[in-house]
């Protein structure tokens, strides 16, 4: 029987994988979406759940637009017009209207030149990384980026690779030096905010490093930074890590999946940069972009984000994010000290963080638990991210919840 012997390698993996409480287990699968309701925010219902509700503590939603009735109406009204779908690569026929605004808004939004949007922003990081290395390249990487980074790093074969320590700027350094006559091109690859605990690269001591350093190479030191949870999340204006740092990477890479509420991912430099990766980028040539209506939605939300509007929802944003740390911290968690919308629970423990988001789970709460090897063994992390249609009801109620969690298990 073809497979039959992999069948059964594969299935060990598996049961040792469950048996170590690092499988992810079944998908939640979400049948219907509540819209907010007095003092409450959107409910969510889950199949094989009935009609009992759900907070949503872990989405990506930052600006929760993706509800948005406005949103909503501007897609269906799109779809409408241009299709659901493309139906070709960008390069072929698959480059629409919205397409090109969104990329000229955004390059606006950024203060670029130029921006070029791909299908997500995961594969956005692969093509970027991959078209500017060359065999004359060194990459130097902080050592919590997204696996994204860390993947594009294998695919791109870069003549040598250093790893500093997360946000050490003297472990950086020391790695540029060790670099300095041993190729032409040096690429400095970070994640704008890292995505398992909140906190975020200084771009600025970066951007100071790299201009002491930069003559010592041919090709220049390229800073590369993904800020996907960064963008429309942080910031007071919803610039991300480079408005919260006051410096601006050589290349910005973004996601319109998180803040956005759509799909896709997009990068921003100078045009000569661009066009060059729209020749050599491959997850941009052989793939179909985001489709039309998803990028007249993520237009419509960059100018709300420059609205009045968008102010005061980056606003109540903060608020919730800092309501909530305050409250873990108060009931005796560990979190870390930040702005952002992302709020760890540091457990540091694989059977107790499981535990926790079952007793969350039990109690109408939807939260997810971060164990090895997405996380370093001994940073097991539940990572809750508020969104700004969460309520000051929500971020209570999800409080009493861990606090009674606290007092009743935790020994």
């Amino acid at each position: 029987m073809p497979l039959s012997r992999i069948t059964g390698v594969l299935r060990d993996e598996l049961e040792r994988l469950s048996m170590e409480g690092r499988a992810k287990g079944k998908e939640f699968v979400i049948v219907d979406v509540k819209k907010p309701q007095g003092k409450k925010g959107p409910r969510f219902l889950l199949k094989g759940y009935g009609d009992r509700e759900f907070i949503r503590m872990n989405s990506n939603s930052y600006l929760g637009m993706s509800l948005k009735d406005e949103i909503i109406k501007i897609e269906e009204e799109a779809a409408r017009k241009y299709g659901v779908g493309p139906g070709a690569v960008r390069f072929i026929s698959g480059t629409y209207f919205p397409h090109r605004e969104l990329e000229k808004k955004l390059a606006q939004f950024h203060s670029r030149e130029d921006a070029m949007i791909y299908s997500a922003a995961y594969v956005t990081v692969i093509g970027v990384i991959s078209s500017l290395v060359t065999d004359e390249t060194i990459i130097i990487s902080d050592e919590l980026n997204h696996n994204c980074i860390i993947n594009a790093i294998k695919l791109s074969r870069p003549k040598d690779k250093f790893v500093y320590k997360h946000l050490d700027m003297e472990d950086l350094e020391e790695k540029i030096r060790n670099s300095t006559g041993r190729a032409r091109r040096l690429i400095i690859v970070t994640d704008g905010v890292f995505s398992m605990r909140g906190d975020y690269a200084p771009l600025h001591r970066i951007a100071e490093i790299v201009n002491h350093y930069d003559s010592n190479f041919e090709e220049n030191i390229i800073t590369i930074v993904d800020d996907s949870h960064g963008v429309g999340a942080f910031g007071s204006t919803g610039r991300g890590t480079e408005e919260m740092t006051g410096a601006m990477a050589d290349i910005l890479i973004g996601t319109l999946g998180k803040a956005f509420g759509v799909n896709g991912g997009y990068v921003v430099s100078n045009e000569t940069l661009t066009t060059y990766l729209r020749e050599k980028a491959i997850t941009y040539i052989y793939s179909n972009p985001i489709t039309p209506a998803e990028a007249a939605c993520a237009l419509r939300v960059l100018e709300i984000l420059d609205s009045e509007e968008g102010k005061m929802r980056l606003k109540h944003l903060r608020e919730l994010a800092e309501r909530f740390r305050k409250g873990l911290s108060e009931a005796g968690y560990e979190t870390i000290a930040s702005e952002h919308p992302i709020v760890p629970l540091l457990v540091r423990d694989t059977r107790r963080t499981l535990d926790i988001v079952k007793y969350l789970l039990d109690n109408g709460i939807l939260a997810t638990g971060l164990n090895y090897p997405v996380v370093p063994k001994g940073d097991e992390t539940i990572r809750f991210q508020i969104n700004a249609d969460h309520t000051d009801y929500d971020i209570d109620y999800v409080l009493e919840i861990l606090r009674k969690y606290r007092k009743y298990r935790w020994s």
